[in-house]
């Protein structure tokens, strides 16, 4: 078994540097190429081959959300820590570029990118002038060139709406936001509304008037839907809904508290992504928990197969979700 003397045999550098550098010791000040020729010479005496992880530099992180959006949404402030910390000790050289920074400031010398947020085509095009390398998380705006890694909000929707049935109600509404397309600046259904109207229809238990949809995942907004469906909808009020994310259902859960209309003897709700705050509001959320940590470890896992083992067939990974129930269903 190769050892550090063995390494430093072959490199040319002392014990205590290569010991240092092995370790990803950032205090060490030594030149780039310094650390790339240990990890190689490394990397061919199989010295401790699975501890040792090469830098790997030149990568984009993508975040295409604005402030607003990651403040209203909870959801994609973890997923940004995540990706960050699992980019580190994997040893990516990360460089984080937001939409407010433009798709152009993102350089020609980009190794691969991992991508949050809604692109459009020209975004989408000047991306696969730059890099063949890329993993889009929770959405697949190019299937055909990029991986992608989401959470299955279709089989989350099936599961709601089964379990709902199961637990005697027919009479189910969907509150949520839609989905802004870039390519036509128009709002287009959002996937977790299409699959609870297929799945409805299936069961023939749609009704259109309890579907309540407008642009935006926030607190505000499932606050306004669900005042609205109150009173638009008076006796009629389903008597469960399922919404579409975990900031709306809390607003949805506080226009309910206002209103007097009883959860979850009345009014049974669902929601998705099982933030920190789930659990405290009033009543506490049923919702789906979604492992951000998985989401984040497989994203950067089949980014390094892309830039370290040159894979070229294009991935797209589904990943499952707990449903935790809590007291706001029955």
């Amino acid at each position: 078994m190769a050892t550090i003397k063995d390494i430093a045999e072959e490199s040319g550098y002392s014990i205590s540097t290569i010991s240092r550098v092995l370790n990803n010791d950032q205090s060490l000040s030594v030149p780039e190429e310094t650390r790339e020729k240990i990890f190689k010479v490394a990397e061919k005496l199989e010295y401790q081959k699975k501890k040792v992880r090469l830098l790997v530099k030149n990568i984009a992180f993508l975040y295409w959300l604005t402030d607003k959006e990651e403040l209203e949404d909870e959801y994609f402030k973890s997923m940004r820590l995540e990706i960050e910390s699992i980019s580190k000790k994997r040893n990516v050289d990360l460089t984080i570029y937001k939409k407010t920074d433009g798709i152009n400031l993102i350089p020609d010398t980009t190794d691969g990118f991992i991508a949050v947020g809604t692109f459009s085509e020209k975004e989408l095009e000047y991306l696969r002038k730059i890099t063949v390398n890329g993993v889009f998380i929770d959405s697949t705006p190019d299937s055909n060139f990029y991986d992608s890694v989401k959470p299955d909000l279709v089989q989350m929707t099936k599961k709601t709406v089964d379990f709902l049935i199961d637990k005697g109600h027919n009479n189910i509404g969907f509150i949520g936001g839609t989905y802004h397309n870039p390519n036509t600046n128009e709002d287009e259904m959002d996937t977790r509304e299409q699959a609870f109207r297929t799945y409805m229809k299936e069961k023939k238990l749609l009704e259109e008037n309890n579907v309540f949809t407008r642009r935006g995942f926030s607190v505000e907004n499932g606050y306004n839907l669900m005042t609205e469906a109150i009173e638009t909808l008076g006796d009629q009020l389903p008597t469960a809904f399922f919404i579409a994310a975990d900031p709306i259902a809390v607003g949805c859960l506080q226009a309910l508290n206002e209103c007097g209309v009883a959860i979850p003897n009345r009014v049974s709700v669902i929601s998705i992504n099982n933030v920190s705050v789930a659990k405290y509001v009033s009543p506490p959320l049923t919702t789906f928990h979604i492992d951000m940590e998985e989401i984040c470890k497989n994203a950067v896992k089949l980014l390094l197969e892309q830039v370290l083992e040159k894979r070229k067939i294009v991935k797209t990974l589904y990943l499952g979700a707990e449903l935790v129930i809590r007291k706001s269903t029955n």
